[in-house]
């Protein structure tokens, strides 16, 4: 359905969404050099590094270059999530193994009482954001669209050079564009009609996975619009958009 041009269904909304954020997005990369993809703004930042030299205790990828991750948690965001699936039926102990962290955690979650202290998290690079956002993308295709077999960690090939980086991110990112727009109404409303793993995608209708998606896009490409911001700002850069 349309109303002025503009789709009404939910797809369509979604899908226009998308795209609006995409043209925004492909305007914030434009002009990415290596220095300033790599640039670590802050002590202590996460980034994509040669294997023999990450520092992070999960640092993964398939390649000569990984992506940082620390210690697996769950953090104070999702505390009131965790509440809600163990009150919809789900098990400490399948939480407990979606986050990869101990029962006793879950179980310390499930006791906090309060606003949640704010997570303590590191600053990352704009190569560290957009490898994130690509293996979403890229394994968000293999675990609706695809075989299904492919682990996300070992589907992108990270790479020290921007431009590269970009190519490929965009690659994925209209793969996955196209695939979606052929889904139906049906699948839709189809909960587990995306199975992502590290996620509880398979627990949701592929509608809310897709709205999911679309936050997780706009939410990460904020941040590094921020750090060209903030790149530009260094005294004896030029200050002018890219």
């Amino acid at each position: 359905m349309e109303t002025d041009g503009a789709r009404t269904d939910r797809l369509g909304v979604l899908l226009e969404q998308f795209d609006q954020v995409r043209e925004a997005a492909q305007v914030r990369l434009s002009g990415l050099g290596d220095e300033e993809y790599l640039w670590e703004p802050a002590p202590g930042c996460w980034s994509v590094r040669r294997r023999d030299e990450a520092g992070t205790p999960r640092a993964f990828g398939p390649g000569e270059w990984v992506m940082d991750l620390g210690a697996p948690d769950i953090p104070g965001s999702e505390y009131a999530e965790v509440a809600r699936q163990v009150a919809g039926g789900m098990t400490v102990e399948k939480i407990a193994d979606d986050w990869s962290v101990s029962v006793g955690r879950v179980q310390e979650v499930l006791s906090h009482t309060g606003v949640p202290e704010p997570d303590v998290t590191p600053v990352t690079t704009i190569a560290w954001r957009l490898g994130h956002l690509h293996l979403q993308f890229a394994g968000a295709w293999e675990w609706t669209f695809g075989e299904r077999r492919q682990d996300p960690k070992l589907m992108v090939d990270f790479s020290p050079s921007a431009a590269v980086a970009v190519e490929t991110f965009w690659a994925s990112v209209d793969r996955w564009r196209d695939s979606v727009a052929t889904v139906t109404e049906e699948q839709l409303d189809t909960v587990g009609f995306s199975a992502y793993p590290y996620s509880n995608d398979d627990e949701y209708p592929y509608v809310n996975v897709l709205a999911g998606g679309n936050i997780e896009f706009i939410h990460h490409m904020a941040e590094i619009a921020m750090l060209r911001d903030l790149w530009r700002s260094i005294p004896g850069r030029p200050a002018e958009r890219p």
